[in-house]
């Protein structure tokens, strides 16, 4: 209600001060044909000059605004696979072994180009990746989740995130993997059908990290070429990737 008010006092001191300057005009020259003319030629120019505004100058602003916000989205995603994103992606693709058969497909290198991460991206979105839960340490699994669990609650309580459904849907998953095993006390104990529920769980978050990975390496390669250099040295689905430079 503040809001409304004190735009309907701004719109009656614009027009006063502009009734007051046309009366001054009136005043100083007494030439109400001159006023009458320019008021037309600024009134016809209006709709120009609103364009302009509308059109151009507020498009402008906008793409600035989005780029910022790119900007800062990118900087939480990198953040979240530097903490957690990575080493569950590594954990989960060695996890799977000889069930997982994209690992080559994803050796990204300095070749690749917009298309042929659309490509993979394409490709992998929605497929079933087998986790073999044999290959998973869950009582390791768990404590490092539950010992991130803060993080990710602070990421998806981030208001810049929402603007992003793919990344939250990633969160969430992550953050429902990581209740399902922190109310598990003994995970040494769990049935047959509730392992079913818990690969479920996590081939559903293997999934969706490999498609916001690829995101995250396609943005990092056109705008922060020392970041993807590093990022390549530190793929998750390569075997003989190493930080040093050989």
């Amino acid at each position: 209600m503040e809001d409304k008010n004190w735009l309907i006092s701004l719109a009656a001191g614009l027009i006063a001060a502009s009734a007051v300057l046309y009366y001054i005009h009136y005043l100083a020259f007494h030439d109400l044909h001159h006023i009458g003319v320019f008021a037309l030629h600024e009134l016809a120019f209006l709709p120009i000059e609103v364009l302009i505004v509308t059109l151009v100058i507020h498009r402008m602003l906008e793409t600035r605004e989005t780029r910022r916000k790119l900007e800062k989205m990118n900087m939480v995603i990198g953040t979240f696979f530097s903490v957690a994103g990575s080493r569950l992606l590594r954990c989960f693709a060695n996890s799977a072994g000889e069930a997982f058969p994209y690992r080559k497909e994803l050796h990204i290198n300095q070749e690749w180009s917009d298309k042929d991460f659309d490509k993979r991206s394409k490709e992998l979105k929605g497929m079933s990746f087998e986790i073999e839960l044999c290959n998973i340490d869950l009582k390791k699994l768990k404590s490092f989740l539950v010992e991130k669990e803060d993080f990710f609650v602070r990421m998806l309580e981030n208001p810049m995130l929402l603007e992003n459904e793919t990344f939250t849907e990633l969160l969430r998953a992550v953050f429902h993997l990581t209740e399902e095993l922190h109310h598990r006390h003994d995970l040494t104990i769990c049935p047959e059908k509730d392992l079913v529920h818990l690969k479920g769980d996590i081939d559903r978050v293997f999934g969706q990290l490999i498609v916001q990975w690829l995101e995250y390496m396609k943005y990092l390669k056109a705008n922060y070429p020392y970041l993807f250099s590093l990022a390549l040295r530190m793929n998750p689905f390569d075997e003989s990737a190493g930080v040093m430079i050989k």
